[in-house]
């Protein structure tokens, strides 16, 4: 099976309610999706959001880099060299991680395709289920309370709430969230980069001495301040989890080395898709840091790419993959059931999905 054609597109599908966080705002999903074709006609899929904010990127500039770049030294290349097709991929160029990790993840549909398993199931995984939380989008407070409990009624256990905007109004939602929510259901705190490694530990620290219990608190500082991360996971007892901070396998190792961060969060846009990925889950093993496996403003394909490695690595023990309960409608077939809180991982070979109707599919 070799890789005959590779295709672009462009998807928009609108947010339920928008996405807010002390870095954007935005109302909708609107990726580059992507179509490889073998030459026996099947296809695999993978997609990239364009987060200029975070890697850089734009629509144009990740099909430009795709169409002009990635793709052109991949034709006629055999689909079982895997290792082979992803040196080549990363030696296209430097950065770009999210036009790298759209062709990635088709590139991985197509061989777990050509095994005939569920790609976790190649991957070595058999997790047949994953549980997601769920993002509160940061605004006044009264309404990320009605948020939350929202989120509560509709099945979810785990609730990741925005912050990094206001020093102490931050308190003020997260103690008010966890006053309506109670103390069962789990709070992940995501800064976004949004306070000083002081104004961290003096937030995080208040918190705990009010007694409010949170799970972790993420990228509290700038994704380059290592010394005001570290600064903070000394000072406070809660975790802190590295997201934005780690880009790269050698990124996990400074962090983890440096003991700047307790956890990593692993996004396939920031490591250029799972090839990279999987190294990053080995450097993790090997110092027994777990991870998160988390999203941006992604829809079905590049989150069920997502879930696919987190059901095949066991140092993955948690997931904030909710970007399909963001969207107001599905419009791909197949793939992993999206049901809330809970991820159904799919039977069919590959991510499962075999209808995007972006490419006349029907």
């Amino acid at each position: 099976m070799r890789i005959a054609k590779i295709e672009t597109a462009e998807v928009n599908i609108p947010l339920v309610t928008p996405f807010k966080t002390a870095l954007r705002t935005v109302d909708s999903v609107n990726d580059i999706v992507v179509r490889i074709t073998a030459d026996d006609g099947q296809t695999g899929y993978g997609e990239a959001p364009p987060t200029a904010v975070i890697t850089g990127e734009t629509k144009g500039s990740i099909r430009c880099a795709i169409e002009e770049f990635i793709a052109p030294p991949l034709i006629g290349m055999e689909i079982e060299n895997l290792d082979g097709i992803m040196k080549v991929l990363h030696k296209s160029m430097i950065k770009n991680t999210s036009a790298k990790a759209a062709v990635d993840m088709a590139v991985y549909d197509l061989f777990a395709k050509s095994c005939g398993k569920p790609l976790y199931k190649v991957l070595g995984g058999s997790k047949g289920e994953i549980e997601t939380d769920l993002t509160i989008s940061v605004n006044e407070t009264e309404e990320m309370v009605k948020d939350s409990l929202l989120a509560i009624r509709q099945g979810f256990r785990i609730l990741k709430i925005k912050v990094g905007k206001e020093g102490q109004k931050d308190v003020e939602r997260i103690k008010a969230i966890r006053q309506a929510v109670g103390p069962e259901i789990k709070l992940r705190i995501d800064a976004n980069q949004g306070w000083s490694a002081k104004d961290a530990v003096r937030i995080i620290s208040k918190l705990e001495d009010m007694g409010i219990d949170m799970d972790l608190v993420e990228q509290p500082v700038s994704a380059h301040d290592f010394e005001g991360m570290k600064l903070v996971t000394s000072q406070v007892q809660t975790p802190i989890l590295a997201d934005e901070s780690v880009f790269s396998a050698m990124d996990a190792i400074h962090i983890i080395k440096e003991r700047a961060a307790d956890l990593i969060n692993i996004k396939l846009m920031k490591t250029g898709g799972i090839y990279e990925a999987l190294k990053v889950c080995s450097i993790a093993e090997c110092y027994e840091v777990e991870c998160m496996i988390g999203c941006m403003l992604e829809s079905k394909i590049a989150v069920s790419a997502a879930a696919h490695l987190a059901a095949a690595k066991g140092i993955i023990t948690r997931a904030d993959l909710d970007g399909p309960s963001l969207c107001s409608e599905d419009p791909y077939s197949g793939g992993p059931a999206f049901m809330g809180s809970r991820i159904l991982m799919n039977a069919e070979p590959g991510l499962g999905i075999f209808k995007v109707p972006v490419f006349g599919e029907k």
